[in-house]
């Protein structure tokens, strides 16, 4: 069988590079450490600055970087196992290690995905909650929880109109719905200036999407979008987190 074009076309000189990297973090850097700036590090490898960018984003998309604020390019930690069922996506502030925090509600007209996911018209506002996920003090995941005013019809009596209180005030009531179920999707995606900002992160890092639909009364209840660091975690899925997926 003759060779397939696929066969012969040469490794990218990044894909290289990122190879001979990875095996100089293993053996030269600790975590944490940060590493020598692009101009020195191709000049070591003898590489093009784009290609030596090429195969850092590719490590940090792996989860062997991070690039950080203020500090420069470090040695990433191991990926933290992350579980993304029934108690990591509830409607309650944790307490722990491993902790969501209510930041704020406002009415706002969700993307236009989400509002096919609501079986909404695309123009009509809801209730738009922002949570942080927190772990060992650091942020983990941004989420935005979307959520119809026919679901929390008892807001009505409720006179705050955004903030703190509004976004509880929101989750205690959709505490009293019985789920019937929830379906998630996950993809990646790069971080957006705001998620970005909240998670520590540059724009345009990696970032791992989940997209959560909850169903109450045949119908969607609401919807949860979160981004989380693709460099930090490792996705678990199940209530009992017995299945891991190695993201990113």
């Amino acid at each position: 069988m003759g060779t397939t074009q696929l066969e012969s076309v040469p490794e990218p000189k990044y894909w290289h590079l990122k190879t001979v990297l990875s095996d100089a973090l293993d053996s030269e850097f600790a975590v944490g450490e940060i590493l020598p700036n692009e101009r020195e590090l191709a000049a070591r490898f003898g590489v093009a600055r784009a290609t030596l960018r090429q195969a850092l984003e590719q490590l940090e998309l792996e989860g062997r970087l991070q690039r950080r604020r203020g500090v420069g390019t470090t040695v990433a930690p191991p990926r933290v196992g992350v579980a993304v069922g029934d108690y990591a996506h509830g409607w309650t502030d944790t307490s722990g290690e491993d902790t969501w925090q209510t930041v704020d509600s406002t009415e706002a007209v969700p993307p236009a995905e989400v509002a096919r996911l609501l079986e909404l018209d695309p123009d009509t506002p809801v209730h738009r909650v922002r949570r942080t996920r927190m772990t060992h003090g650091q942020p983990l995941a941004a989420e935005l929880l979307y959520v119809p005013a026919d679901s929390v019809p008892g807001l009505a009596a409720i006179d705050t109109p955004s903030g703190l209180a509004r976004a509880r005030a929101v989750l205690r009531e959709l505490r009293r719905l019985e789920l019937e179920g929830r379906e998630q999707t996950v993809e990646l995606g790069s971080a957006r200036a705001d998620d970005a900002k909240e998670l520590d992160r540059l724009p345009g890092a990696p970032v791992l999407l989940v997209t959560t639909r909850y169903v109450a009364e045949g119908r969607t209840a609401a919807v949860a979008v979160a981004t989380y660091r693709a460099d930090t975690c490792r996705l678990t899925f199940g209530d009992a987190a017995g299945e891991e997926l190695l993201a990113g």
